[in-house]
């Protein structure tokens, strides 16, 4: 039987496995490794699980990925969040999955040879249900777009999931874990073997496998162990708009615009809208993030220019109309995550360098108890974290990251 809690000041504990990071990445990486028989425990600082870089996330997921590897992760992904009840063989859950599908648009003729390549890349990669809709029937099927829409990319598999729910599903479906709140990682201690203890400001904990799953913090818990992990971690925004308007479409799919890398999609209330500065600069690691005064008028200007209903509901909005939170997305050099053993430190295990980690969550924790436990071999792992050193990865293609 698995308990959340904040554990009283003990001396020392003893864990099969240790995670560090309660988002849905860490909690997914729990519930998997605790299926094997192990008994875990789950470190996490904040006073709740998916309170940090998950609780700001758009909660969306996609089957469009053009990398293999990242396909081999979002499909079962997709397939888990699908039959959740039974994944995690819970009756009640409920995590609001709505499957109203992504749609990659562009008004810019230039980049329909891209949406065409990418279908082609989708369909050798096994990805069911991807089409290219051009012209009229673009039109017909998504009339709330602008009339220079060209070409879009469609999957209505994809959608978006209650990022809440999906995490405390994982945690009351886990099998024999301890979750730690409000308990802080100070130390991570190695011997001969390798890892051997992890510190925290409650009391020591005895282990040989630890995985770190921290978020935005994995550059930081990785050097604690004496591991330098090039990740780069980057503040990303959002807008919560509060709107009944009836031009708002609320069936719509998650909405980019390829040309000025803004996003929208229907949120209960309102709408959710934002976009992706290709500028933002690298910024330090932080649970409270600053938000951007003028960040809600860019995001609304830059979705009007192909959602002109935008235009309209801008006019009635008012301050308290808008909410603007902020998160962190990790990259690693080739925009992929690492997934699996550190190879340096015997028993260091990694689950992190996210900008997806919501849609991934699923089968990333799966991946890393099948290493654990040899279903798969790590050489045959392309998410591995000994392919940098091993110059075997490439930057991704995948749209909107």
């Amino acid at each position: 039987m698995s308990k959340i809690m904040i554990p009283l000041t003990f001396n020392i504990k003893t864990a099969d496995a240790v995670v560090i990071g309660g988002g849905i990445v860490g909690t997914a990486t729990a519930f998997w490794l605790s299926k094997t028989g192990m008994k875990v425990i789950l470190i996490e600082k904040r006073d709740g699980l998916s309170s940090l870089t998950t609780a700001v996330s758009a909660e969306c997921f996609r089957t469009q990925f053009t990398e293999k590897s990242m396909a081999d992760i979002a499909l079962p992904s997709v397939e888990m969040f699908e039959n959740f009840k039974d994944v995690v063989e819970l009756s009640d859950i409920d995590i609001h999955l709505r499957q109203k599908g992504y749609l990659f648009v562009t008004d810019d003729e230039t980049q329909v040879p891209e949406l065409e390549k990418a279908i082609q890349t989708y369909q050798t990669l096994g990805i069911p249900g991807s089409e290219l809709i051009k012209g009229d029937d673009l039109h017909d099927r998504f009339s709330f777009l602008s009339s220079n829409a060209l070409a879009a990319t469609f999957n209505n598999r994809d959608g978006w999931i209650s990022t809440h729910e999906t995490t405390y599903g994982f945690a009351k479906g886990a099998k024999n874990v301890e979750f730690f709140m409000k308990t802080i990682v100070t130390g991570i201690q190695k011997d001969r073997q390798g890892i051997c203890t992890v510190e925290t400001d409650k009391g020591l904990i005895s282990t040989r496998l630890v995985v770190n799953c921290a978020g935005p913090y994995a550059g930081i818990i990785g050097k604690m162990a004496g591991l330098d992990m090039p990740l780069t971690t980057v503040r990303r925004q959002k807008a919560y708009i509060r709107t009944s308007h009836p031009l708002v479409p609320l069936d719509a799919p998650f909405t980019v615009d390829l040309k000025n890398h803004s996003y929208w999609r229907p949120e209960a209330g309102g709408v959710l809208c934002a976009w992706v500065d290709p500028d933002e600069p690298e910024s330090p690691p932080a649970d409270e993030l600053p938000t951007d005064w003028d960040f809600a008028a860019e995001s609304i200007y830059r979705a009007s220019r192909l959602n002109p209903f935008f235009e309209t509901i801008a006019d009635d909005l008012k301050a308290d109309d808008i909410d603007v939170s902020a998160g962190m997305y990790v990259y690693t050099p080739d925009d992929k995550p690492v997934i699996g053993p550190s190879d340096e430190i015997e028993g260091f295990h990694l689950n992190c360098g996210y900008w997806c980690g919501v849609m991934m969550a699923p089968e990333a924790g799966k991946r890393v108890a099948d290493i654990v436990m040899g279903k798969i071999d790590n050489k045959d792992n392309p998410l591995r974290y000994s392919r940098f050193n091993e110059g075997d990865y490439e930057r991704g293609d995948t749209f909107l990251k």
